[in-house]
């Protein structure tokens, strides 16, 4: 099969989990005995990149940068069918949000989330109009459109209103080398115990809340809180809470390579996550596979990653949350071992050739349904 991958949305290091779900997808494809030709529709920031991640792949470059959204969208409406033609591929799978309207082959969407609806406030008004048109609109286009657990597929249904029996479910997975040791955490993060929460400061992410609650503990534990993440559009509300704690105490990351991340999770006392919307819950799944104890909610589908081999706490309630952390921490050697060991044998059951398999099966399907 020659699968054309539409990689117009991939921004290398600001796309969050929708870039690692985009890489380790297409690596577990290629490592399957009948691995498809891949041609992969590429922009200005992430041809080079793709093109040393996979060789043997066709790499087609479109001239527009993915910085530049609306141009983006413009090319990969009225440009990327006439490409995708050309390329004669028997399939276009889009795992970004978007896809073309009109297209020569059958088109397969992967819709991560419906986020924005819920969280109108991490996205400007102007985007959100954007996404109300493009995301029904790839939805629709698409013979089958892939979600990444239940709870978005129930989310996709009923703010796009497709039928639910279009939507199939592939759970995406986790290197397993979390599970391998990796040494000591980065400098910066050394000398004290800490809480690690992976997480860019959009409003639904709900740093604030943690930081807060983290502050009634200030005192109690010699812990810090380690932030991992990048400023986004809840940034004023972050750092509002962090005038109210001791210097020194909270440590923000804005990012580190994967193989500083690896040990930065293990080397944490406990993973804390306080999110209120998640369609899948990557950060959970990575701390599981790692070894660390998670604290974290039951809101969107984190309870799907997490099942009852993590904690949970009441993610709208900063004193609430502030007591589970404080019984978190002081949970008994013996509870703890038992609980990490739980996580990790939840965790490997996540892998990304489970998920690709069962994309492939989507794929291979909606290719063989030519109009």
């Amino acid at each position: 099969m020659r699968l054309g991958v539409n990689t117009l949305f991939y921004l290398p290091g600001e796309v969050g989990g929708s870039e690692t779900y985009l890489l380790e997808t297409l690596r577990a494809l290629t490592r399957r005995d009948d691995v498809p030709e891949l041609v992969l529709f590429a922009n200005l920031e992430n041809a080079e990149k793709l093109r040393a991640e996979f060789p043997g792949a066709e790499v087609i470059e479109l001239r527009v940068a993915a910085t530049n959204r609306y141009s983006r969208i413009v090319v990969e409406q009225l440009r990327l069918p006439w490409l995708v033609k050309r390329a004669c591929v028997d399939v276009l799978w889009s795992p970004g949000y978007t896809a073309p309207a009109v297209c020569a082959c059958p088109q397969v969407a992967t819709l991560l989330d419906m986020q924005y609806k819920r969280f109108p406030e991490d996205v400007s008004w102007l985007a959100a109009r954007t996404m109300d048109v493009l995301y029904p609109l790839a939805a629709w286009r698409s013979r089958t459109v892939v979600a990444i657990s239940e709870f978005s597929k129930s989310e996709i249904a009923s703010f796009i209103g497709i039928a639910p029996s279009k939507i199939a479910v592939t759970y995406p997975g986790v290197d397993p080398a979390f599970g391998e040791a990796a040494g000591p955490p980065p400098g910066e993060v050394r000398g004290r115990p800490y809480l690690l929460c992976v997480a860019h400061s959009y409003p639904h992410k709900n740093l604030a809340l943690l930081i807060r609650a983290f502050g009634r503990l200030t005192g109690e534990f010699p812990h810090r809180l380690v932030l991992v993440g990048k400023p986004r559009r809840g940034e004023a509300e972050v750092k509002a809470a962090l005038e109210g704690i001791p210097r020194g105490d909270v440590v923000r990351l804005r990012e580190l390579p994967c193989q500083s991340m690896r040990p930065l999770y293990q080397g944490a006392d406990w993973f804390v996550f306080p999110s209120l919307y998640e369609g899948f819950g990557l950060p959970v799944l990575e701390a599981m596979a790692a070894g660390v104890p998670v604290l974290t909610t039951r809101e969107g589908a984190i309870s799907e990653v997490g099942g009852d081999a993590v904690r949970y706490a009441d993610g709208r309630d900063e004193a609430a949350f502030a007591a589970a952390m404080r019984e978190a921490i002081q949970l008994p050697r013996e509870d703890r071992t038992r609980l990490v060991r739980m996580a990790k044998t939840r965790a490997a059951s996540f892998t990304w050739e489970a998920s690709a398999a069962g994309l492939w099966q989507v794929l291979v399907k909606v290719a063989g349904c030519m109009p």
